[in-house]
Order: structure tokens, then C-alpha cells, then sequence
């Protein structure tokens, strides 16, 4: 009914795919390229304006952390596909 043999051979794999995942050394994540120059992707850009609206944390006085405003001002990420075949219909620009 149960093998001994192969339930053997399935722990064997098993502590061996461990070791090899706990022990082995792990290289450096790769980092997916920033859409843009302050890393922040098109829906957080304004359409008409291009300026970012996300909020950045950066180092104040006394070591404290301050929430302040992305400081890029244009969007120069890759173009998305709707604005190769469609024109924007709603609000008119005109």
C-alpha cells in the first residue's frame, strides 16, 4: 500500500530542495526599471499638467520623517497602449 522506497526518495527530494534554498547564496533581487524619473507610474501623474500628486517621506530636522510632495514634474514612462489607437473622448479639451 505505501512504498517505503519512494516515500524515502520523495523526503530525500524534499530536504534536499530545502537545504539547497535555505543554505544556497541568493543574489540581489532585480529591480523593475521606474517608470519615470521619480519612480512613480502614470496614474499618479496629472494628464494635462504632467505633475506627480503621490506624497514622498523624506528626513527633517531632529531625524524626523515628513510626508512631502513628489517633486517631479513630468511623466516620461512608457506610453500606454489606449493613446496609440483611441483619442481621449471625455472632458473635451476644447
Amino acid at each position: 500500500m505505501l512504498d517505503p522506497i519512494t516515500l524515502t526518495v520523495g523526503v530525500a527530494i524534499a530536504g534536499v530542495g530545502w537545504a539547497v534554498g535555505r543554505f544556497s547564496r541568493r543574489g540581489t533581487p532585480t529591480a523593475s526599471p521606474a517608470p519615470c524619473g521619480c519612480g512613480h507610474d502614470l496614474a499618479m501623474h496629472d494628464p494635462q499638467e504632467g505633475i506627480c500628486h503621490t506624497e514622498v517621506s523624506r528626513k527633517s530636522s531632529y531625524g524626523l520623517r515628513e510626508w512631502v510632495r513628489c517633486g517631479c514634474r513630468r511623466y516620461t514612462g512608457p506610453t500606454p497602449i489606449e493613446d496609440y489607437f483611441t483619442r481621449t473622448i471625455l472632458p473635451p479639451a476644447e
